[in-house]
């Protein structure tokens, strides 16, 4: 019998004998069940037991076979619900969801009631009574987003002495998988980033803490920069890597034109962490800096490393093993198929003092097979968008990230324009009360874009195009709701507006971000976007 988890194979009862038996020694019973919040805070930390495993295996933990991973990250788990029970918040949060002990297979693990951010707000801000051990000893961080959708802001708190593990692993990881041979020579290494790290913000302070710790480079936590600052970073002698937000990386294109052509060469690796980044941004970042590999680093508040994209060849994203539980559920909270879209759920794995069970962090994922060597072995998923990335037509919902694809490939087809190439930002805008949804692109050549759509489509021509473009949008299962005369029953108008690039018609965050859809709901108090990601 073997062990199973969310990304391969059905769930099964439990590890077989030879596996058990190295869970329960790098766990034991005692650590297993701790009897009290003095106890959880003595706990040895999970990055001890990845390395007693990598110890008695012979080989980094993230090389292991699966069955192995599984073995470990399934006592984890038990571990956690145990110390959870400790506490009388997370206990009557379980026992009203029936969970009485701790689950003896990854089937039982899917019961785990499901936390989102008003259950993470609830329980760890205010008084925070979701602490196992309480703030008084100290040896905590809080860390918060900017509250981007609702305006409200969200903390985490994070033991100290844990977070200086995880950062280490995904240091490490990061450096062997993702930067590797890209930052190759005998010459000093680089890594900047340009996230902000103010106000409690935890972009800056995580995703620097990670970078901090990647072997064999030097750190640079740059902020946000200007051109002039820009070019005398990259006047340093030595390979760079650069990391920030989508907008923060896509705006290098602009920035870096005064450059030597020595710097523009010596820029390595682009790491963008907002999501998406454009195809037109990229295709301008490669053309300023020929030695550019641009890959994904997705992170959240809650988590300062989720996947990591190893190839520009494949959209895929690699989990750090060891580090979280990743999840991609359906709307029950059971885990989908390979190849199926889902939400992304995290169970941080170092989290003794201050445990966050099963966290949904507003993103849709496709859940990929296993990375199963040579060498790593590890989760793979794919982001679709984010949760509220969702256009709302009467009773129907449509997938935006799959509109604007319908979208932009029936404009391809028309010959009218390729909106990867052209377009700088699009966002969805949904006037819910005047029934008319608009895509706006933010574009150059405003004069030669309107020309050509008008003289190919015209105003009922585009609204036809959308019309026909939407039902391909629904997921696998709703294709039969609606169909191209079922929307243009619904009476919504639909328009293509393309905009000078930063027009305020685009909506963006504080942070520059945009969101891919503005729900403008005459009811609603707040737009339907997702929250802040790093």
């Amino acid at each position: 019998m073997s062990i199973t988890h969310p990304s391969g194979g059905r769930p099964a009862t439990g590890p077989p004998g030879d596996l058990r038996s190295l869970a329960e020694h790098l766990i034991p019973d005692w650590e297993l069940r701790p009897q009290s919040s003095d106890v959880v805070a003595a706990l040895p930390s999970f990055a001890s037991k990845l390395a007693e495993c990598e110890r008695i295996c012979g080989a980094p933990y993230g090389t292991l076979p699966h069955a192995v991973q599984d073995a470990l990250v399934l006592r984890r788990l038990q571990q956690m619900v145990h110390t959870t029970l400790l506490n009388p918040a997370w206990q009557a949060r379980l026992e009203g969801a029936g969970i009485v002990r701790a689950p003896e297979s990854f089937e039982d693990w899917q019961h785990i009631p499901l936390s989102d951010k008003d259950v993470q707000r609830d329980l760890f801000m205010d008084t925070r009574p979701g602490l196992v051990v309480p703030l008084d000893d100290g040896r905590f961080e809080i860390v918060a987003s900017g509250g981007t959708s609702s305006g409200r802001p969200l903390e985490t708190v994070y033991s100290l002495r844990e977070l200086q593990d995880t950062y280490e692993i995904a240091g490490r990881f990061l450096g062997t998988y993702q930067l590797g041979d890209r930052l190759a020579g005998a010459d000093p290494k680089w890594l900047f980033t340009t996230l902000a790290d103010y106000q409690m913000w935890s972009s800056g302070t995580m995703v620097g803490g990670v970078l901090q710790r990647v072997p064999g480079v030097n750190y640079v936590g740059a902020g946000p920069v200007t051109a002039p600052v820009l070019e005398h970073m990259f006047s340093y002698r030595g390979p760079k890597a650069l990391m920030g937000i989508s907008a923060g990386i896509a705006i290098l294109a602009d920035i870096g034109a005064g450059m030597s052509q020595q710097a523009k060469e010596s820029f390595r690796v682009a790491l963008y962490g907002s999501g998406v980044l454009p195809q037109r941004k990229r295709a301008e970042l490669r053309a300023m800096y020929p030695n550019l590999t641009i890959l994904s680093y997705f992170a959240a508040t809650q988590a300062e490393t989720i996947g990591l994209q190893l190839s520009e060849e494949s959209e895929e994203l690699a989990a750090v093993p060891g580090l979280h539980l990743i999840e991609i559920v359906d709307e029950r909270g059971r885990w989908v198929d390979e190849g199926e879209e889902g939400e992304l759920v995290v169970t941080r794995l170092h989290a003794h003092e201050a445990p966050l069970l099963r966290l949904k962090l507003g993103d849709r994922m496709i859940r990929r097979p296993r990375r199963d060597g040579p060498g790593l072995r590890t989760e793979r998923f794919e982001f679709v968008g984010r949760t509220g990335d969702v256009l709302h037509i009467n009773d129907s919902q449509y997938s935006a990230p799959r509109a604007y694809a319908a979208v932009r490939d029936a404009l391809r087809a028309a010959q009218v324009v390729d909106l990867d190439e052209a377009a700088h930002e699009i966002q969805f805008v949904n006037a819910r009360e005047a029934r008319t949804i608009t895509l706006l692109a933010s574009v150059d050549d405003l004069v030669t874009l309107n020309y050509r759509t008008e003289s190919a489509l015209g105003a009922q021509g585009v609204q036809a195009l959308f019309v026909n473009a939407l039902p391909r949008s629904l997921s696998l299962f709703n294709h039969g709701e609606a169909n191209p005369a079922s929307i243009e029953k619904t009476g919504y108008s639909f328009e293509l507006k393309f905009v000078h690039r930063m027009s305020p018609e685009i909506e963006r965050t504080d942070v520059g971000k945009v969101p891919l859809v503005r729900d403008r709901a005459p009811y609603a108090h707040e737009p339907l976007v997702g929250q802040e990601q790093t």
